[in-house]
């Protein structure tokens, strides 16, 4: 039984390095984007945010509203967070689709019983060796999803769009913050804001600056 699991993870494991590869290309970059948030019964203007990211799990999205709204989880919008942690296995899953791209499904299973990342789902284009789908479920913040679509960024594995979904009941604001509230009295046309359970976040990338050499000062 053991010999047959280890037979059929081999083939993940190699597309697994193919992605990660990819990946590794980017050492540190500074993203230029629009974010929009959408948590039922509360009204988040759009914006204009500059996302920071440096090898290997340092992010930060800075908002020219002066306001952050993003969930704990949503550190997982870096790809390196689900990539860095070599100790899972890895199995296939099947074969499925994402926005009509045919992907393979592999699921990462951490060696560690009691790592913080319980399980992770991935749905990979194989010829492009790109993640277009991750569902990740944690031990303290729950499950979240990330869509991305790609571009002409695609070579270093960075999104044009990234949609990152996550669960209202997981949700925390920041100390201090208040928004003006909907109460729910307006009748909703947006079929986003049908799961009232749900929240989204999504970004938009207008310009990549990669590998330029950040410093640590900047996620300080």
């Amino acid at each position: 039984m053991g010999l047959l699991m280890e037979i059929h993870a081999q083939p993940a494991v190699e597309l697994l390095q193919k992605v990660r590869e990819k990946i590794e290309k980017v050492k540190d970059y500074q993203a230029a984007g629009v974010m929009k948030t959408n948590v039922p019964f509360m009204k988040v203007p759009v914006a204009d945010v500059t996302v920071y990211f440096k090898n290997p799990d340092k992010i930060k999205i800075k908002n020219d509203k002066g306001i952050s709204l993003v969930p704990k989880g949503a550190l997982s919008m870096s790809l390196n967070q689900l990539m860095i942690n070599k100790d899972f296995t890895a199995i296939e899953a099947g074969k499925d689709n994402v926005n009509g791209i045919p992907v393979k499904i592999i699921k990462l299973l951490p060696v560690d019983e009691n790592a913080q990342i319980a399980l992770s789902t991935l749905y990979i284009d194989e010829a492009r060796a790109l993640i277009l789908k991750a569902r990740t479920t944690t031990r303290e913040n729950g499950t979240y999803e990330l869509v991305m679509n790609y571009g002409k960024w695609a070579a270093y594995a960075l999104p044009e769009k990234a949609v990152f979904t996550f669960n209202i009941s997981e949700y925390k604001l920041p100390k201090g913050i208040t928004f003006d509230y909907d109460d729910g009295s307006k009748k909703k046309t947006d079929n986003t804001q049908v799961n009232s359970n749900k929240g989204t976040l999504e970004i938009t990338y207008k310009d990549y600056k990669i590998n330029q050499g950040l410093q640590d000062s900047v996620f300080k």
